[in-house]
């Protein structure tokens, strides 16, 4: 069931999709976040998922930046290449709260697109390269598919190369 926040980023982006004239279909489903089991419930292999991460990036004492990082769902946000990118001292995972309020939506449904200002979006080549781009479209029970180029253009994510192989 749809939260007041989910249902207004879900509809946020369907509106975006819309107006952009983008193709795109709609999946429904069991209600799952977890990227390997949504995965199985839309019949595609883990690399066409688009797995999105808020990060928090300490760049100096004083500034902190929020980062929406997007990978392919079978592999793993690379946190050294973050740290690298913004040449910061630290780059981890976003605690709970502040990652819901950022991303606009909760764990599992958080979309490859950012609605705030804060939220910088930097996505992997191999998101972007995908022909069929699947996410959960701001809640657990639809999912959405779109090409790699299609959202590149749309969401314009900083494309750079921030996703390691998954830990065996």
């Amino acid at each position: 069931m749809p939260t007041p926040t989910t249902h207004d980023t879900y509809t946020r982006l369907i509106a975006l999709l819309d107006t952009a004239a983008v193709d795109y279909d709609l999946i429904d489903h069991e209600p799952e976040g977890a990227t390997e089991a949504v995965c199985a419930l839309r019949g595609h292999p883990a690399s066409e998922a688009a797995k999105c991460i808020v990060l928090r990036v300490k760049v100096d004492r004083r500034t902190t930046r929020h980062v929406l990082a997007v990978v392919p769902g079978d592999r793993r946000v690379d946190l050294d290449a973050v740290k690298a990118l913004y040449a910061a001292r630290y780059a981890g995972f976003s605690d709970a709260e502040t990652a819901e309020r950022l991303a606009r939506s909760v764990p599992g449904t958080v979309l490859p697109f950012s609605f705030d200002a804060e939220l910088e979006v930097v996505a992997d080549p191999a998101v972007v390269a995908q022909r069929r781009l699947y996410f959960n479209a701001a809640r657990l029970d639809r999912s959405l598919v779109m090409s790699g180029a299609d959202y590149a253009e749309l969401a314009a994510p900083r494309i750079e190369r921030i996703a390691s192989p998954a830990a065996g």
